[in-house]
């Protein structure tokens, strides 16, 4: 179900040697590149804002990823690699459309894709921004720092532990905001606040996250039973499975690469997505009583998702790495949709700067 897109972003389909998907595309075609990565039960869609206000010469590349919006529906992504797959992709279409390197931005899940492409693919990289990443160890299930699991089996991150009521309303495209437990009021309550973004523009957003593909190898994914709370863990397929920390990203391969670009950690003061008390969590949903059996806190803790992404920046640092935060103040986690000229006025400062320190360093930057 492709989405219509706003005047001055063009639409393409580009088949690479992984994948057949959609690309938005804006500003000049020798331009330089700038890949936006979007987040879990999203779509390229989301970042049409984004690519209008990049800076004079730059090209904007977001792509739908696999097993969203318009991407090849026969393709899924085998979650025992992490998110490896989406990264692998994400480096075969800079391939086919010819670009050695790129800035790459990522929000949400598209920023953990970022984590592995600078494990894997390190030296594709121009600079990194991450705009609301979630932890790269993964989503739900880990109590520290350091990611260390709640259980030896991962149990609280699975496919299975996804809201059924969410599923259903995306099945029978129901865009109601009098659904409780829809689409719509999910991404109200967790994503973006529909006052800061445009009625029309909601509606696009809302259209083009109804295009995540659904299904046990898709979303929500399979799911194994555990016998620990709460009672299930990650399985083998879909984004939320490959987002388990039972598969996370190996931070030490970011840390001894050799590429260590800049990186630029944007953070929203109101995300409720990404936060030490995420308003998803199970830890935290335990505690309300709305899950039942919660073992407390000891056993089970609210994820630290900022003190996680902080601590691996530090890591990074240390290891010769470089990074800023910036903290959004009064926005969720949709930031970058909420207002998008306040985003890319951060966005468009970072890249430009990267750029002309390359320049004045002599770097080729193609």
């Amino acid at each position: 179900m492709s989405v219509p897109v706003m005047p001055g972003v063009t639409a393409k389909t580009i088949t690479t040697k992984r994948l057949t998907t959609r690309v938005l595309f804006a500003g000049p075609e020798d331009g330089i590149p700038v890949l936006l990565l979007h987040g879990n039960m999203s779509s390229a869609t989301w970042w049409e804002d984004n690519l209008l206000l990049l800076p004079e010469g730059y090209r904007a590349i977001a792509p739908d990823q696999r097993g969203f919006g318009d991407a090849d529906p026969d393709k899924h992504i085998d979650a025992t690699r992490g998110l490896a797959d989406l990264a692998d992709d994400a480096a075969a279409l800079l391939d086919e459309l010819g670009y050695a390197q790129a800035h790459v931005v990522g929000n949400s899940l598209g920023g953990n894709v970022v984590y592995w492409l600078m494990a894997d693919h390190p030296e594709r990289l121009k600079s990194v921004f991450f705009a609301g990443c979630g932890s790269p160890y993964g989503f739900r299930g880990t109590k520290d720092e350091i990611g260390t699991p709640c259980y030896d089996d991962y149990a609280g991150a699975s496919g299975a532990l996804v809201n059924p009521g969410t599923v259903k309303s995306i099945k029978e495209r129901d865009t109601s905001p009098d659904n409780p437990l829809g689409l719509r009021a999910a991404l109200n309550a967790l994503v973006f606040n529909s006052k800061l973004v445009r009625p029309e523009r909601e509606m696009s957003l809302l259209l083009a996250s109804m295009a995540i593909h659904v299904g046990e190898k898709d979303f929500p994914g399979d799911g194994i039973k555990s016998p620990n709370w709460p009672y299930w863990t990650a399985g083998n397929w879909g984004s939320v499975n490959a987002l388990s920390p039972k598969y996370h990203v190996d931070v030490n391969k970011i840390y001894q690469a050799k590429n260590k670009v800049p990186v630029l950690w944007a953070r929203a003061e109101k995300d409720i997505a990404v936060s030490d008390q995420s308003g998803s969590d199970l830890a935290i949903l335990g505690q309300k009583g709305l899950i039942p059996g919660y073992p407390g806190a000891e056993i089970f803790p609210p994820q630290p998702m900022e003190k996680q992404i902080r601590r691996f920046l530090n890591d990074y640092a240390k290891a010769g790495g470089t990074y800023q935060e910036v903290l959004f103040k009064g926005l969720g986690h949709a930031f970058f949709a909420e207002q998008p000229l306040r985003f890319n006025a951060v966005l468009n400062n970072f890249i430009l700067s990267v750029d002309k320190t390359v320049e004045l360093m002599g770097g080729a930057g193609k």
